[in-house]
């Protein structure tokens, strides 16, 4: 299924994006299911089963897409976790030696955007960089998950990311500072939806790329991970217990405005797009911050 959160007049609402481009309210449609993504996420194979079945019924509520706001697939996760140097081809473009562990940074939920909204370029920031990702969404409570196959049946589904950088903050001092350069409000745009893992089984053969303005910046492939998705999900779940919801941005291919000569920096009036095989485009202009 492609998953999505939609604005209803009851509030957010667990939906359904069909084929057809239509949004259904899976809580409307049969008031039995989850009113949300995460809880959705989280529940038996029965009930994933039934809200498929509901949204292909001709009685499903069900809202043409031009009169629906998205917000984030998962508005509330507990956890946003992000890797930085995940891509082979990415550790070169930057000169870097290839991690041999993964790079681990978080993200907080005043980041958090959705497919079409504002991302806002600080007042006090110069160098606003865009990083394309896939992101992992976690489908089921996991601690000391192995580094095999077995890891995949924590894995939810999988959406676009952007994790929207400022350099100059990144960057700065000796000892960088990595999270206050990632951290700034509307810093994490994701969606449009999420596609469940059962329609993405292999989420290493995936093309990823990122356009500015209709240029394409940033153009490669998921089989350029340096780890894997079993070797994030045992790696990170040795420290901390991952949840239904919790968000793994996975890294970003070459192509970023920071190592380009000249820099190629976010600036008002931009419009960026992340897009992701089997998953689709995620669209979001860019606005001085007021």
């Amino acid at each position: 299924m492609r998953l999505a959160t939609i604005q209803t007049p009851q509030g957010p609402r667990a939906a359904v994006e069909r084929s057809d481009g239509y949004y259904v309210d899976l809580h409307a449609s049969e008031p039995g299911l989850p009113d949300n993504v995460k809880a959705l996420l989280a529940a038996s194979t029965a009930i994933r089963r039934l809200a498929a079945e509901v949204a292909a019924a001709p009685s499903a509520v069900a809202y043409p897409p031009q009169s629906v706001r998205l917000l984030p697939p998962i508005p509330d996760p507990g956890k946003i976790l992000c890797i930085g140097l995940n891509y082979r081809d990415h550790a070169r473009e930057g000169g870097k030696a290839i991690p041999e562990e993964p790079v681990l940074f978080g993200k907080f939920r005043n980041t958090l955007i959705a497919h079409g909204d504002p991302i806002r370029l600080p007042k006090v920031a110069r160098k606003v960089d865009y990083e394309a990702e896939l992101v992992i969404v976690i489908g089921k409570t996991g601690k000391h998950i192995p580094n095999d196959a077995r890891a995949y049946d924590y894995v939810g589904g999988y959406t676009c990311g952007h994790d929207v950088s400022a350099r100059d903050w990144q960057f700065r001092g000796e000892e960088k500072q990595w999270i206050i350069g990632k951290t700034f409000d509307t810093f994490a745009p994701v969606g449009p939806v999420l596609v469940t893992s059962d329609e993405i089984p292999d989420p290493h053969h995936l093309q990823i790329r990122l356009r500015r303005n209709g240029v394409t910046l940033q153009d490669s492939n998921t089989r350029e991970f340096i780890f894997g998705v079993p070797h994030l999900l045992s790696y990170l779940s040795q420290v901390m217990t991952l949840e239904p919801g919790d968000l793994i941005f996975t890294g970003t291919p070459p192509g970023v405005g920071i190592a380009r000569q000249p820099p190629i920096l976010l600036q008002p009036g931009d419009i960026v797009e992340v897009e992701i095989e089997k998953i689709g485009i995620l669209r979001n202009p860019c606005v001085a911050e007021s």
